[in-house]
């Protein structure tokens, strides 16, 4: 006797491929090519949740509504919107920032490696330079440079060197050893040269531009009426 699982029936039948990883052949891989690239997920954002925790606009209210990652980085549109993502403006800003991501465009603190439930902690360590002679200055020692590095609580900088160190964007050092950047929570104690950053709602948000006039659209239909409204005045 064949017995049917009563909850596949409310499940779209488009989320089974997120829902389910069956075996490919090769022939199946070959037919799926030119498929949208799904990027791994990152240690600061791991989680479609999260993903949409970070780019604000109140995205987050959907999390429900997408399966898993696979599915944030693969449904369509029209797919969103049977799932219920309304308006479509939302929907427009969700597939902006999948593009965005998938390039390795993040938001402060997407680039973080060192991560633990969702908080990053940054610090300001000196380190040598391999090649040149760095002079001293007041708040360097000679060879020396001073940099934003994000390493596990438990490691020191030893064996670092300056130029093995990517630049974390969104922050940089002011004064002799100040952390600065957005959403950074500084450690106390620690004179600025420690900080902590977690996922926030919003965090990566653009906000919306203020329409003049209707916007682009109708700006010139506004604003000829007004012209002509301002002219029946004056006779």
């Amino acid at each position: 006797m064949i017995t049917r699982n009563p909850n596949v029936s409310s499940v779209p039948s488009f989320l089974f491929p997120c829902l389910i990883r069956p075996y490919r052949s090769l022939r199946t891989l070959h037919g799926k090519a030119t498929a949208a690239h799904i990027p791994p997920p990152t240690p600061f954002v791991p989680d479609a949740k999260t993903f949409l925790t970070l780019i604000g606009r109140g995205l987050s209210q959907h999390t429900s509504k997408i399966p898993n990652w696979d599915g944030l980085f693969s449904l369509s549109s029209s797919q969103l919107r049977e799932l219920g993502l309304e308006p479509a403006r939302d929907r427009r800003y969700l597939l902006w920032w999948r593009d965005k991501f998938r390039k390795g465009e993040y938001g402060i603190g997407g680039d973080l490696q060192y991560v633990q439930d969702g908080v990053a902690e940054v610090r300001v360590v000196e380190v040598p330079k391999s090649t040149g002679k760095r002079p001293a200055t007041v708040t360097t020692s000679p060879g020396m440079k001073k940099v934003i590095v994000n390493l596990p609580p438990e490691q020191d900088s030893t064996g670092l060197l300056a130029e093995e160190v990517k630049r974390i964007a969104g922050m940089k050092i002011q004064g002799a050893q100040t952390i600065v950047g957005s959403y950074l929570e500084p450690l106390k104690g620690a004179n600025g040269s420690v900080a902590r950053i977690k996922v926030q709602e919003g965090m990566w948000e653009e906000r919306r531009g203020h329409k003049v006039d209707g916007g682009e659209r109708r700006k010139a239909n506004v604003r000829s009426k007004r012209a002509a409204a301002e002219r029946a005045k004056n006779r």
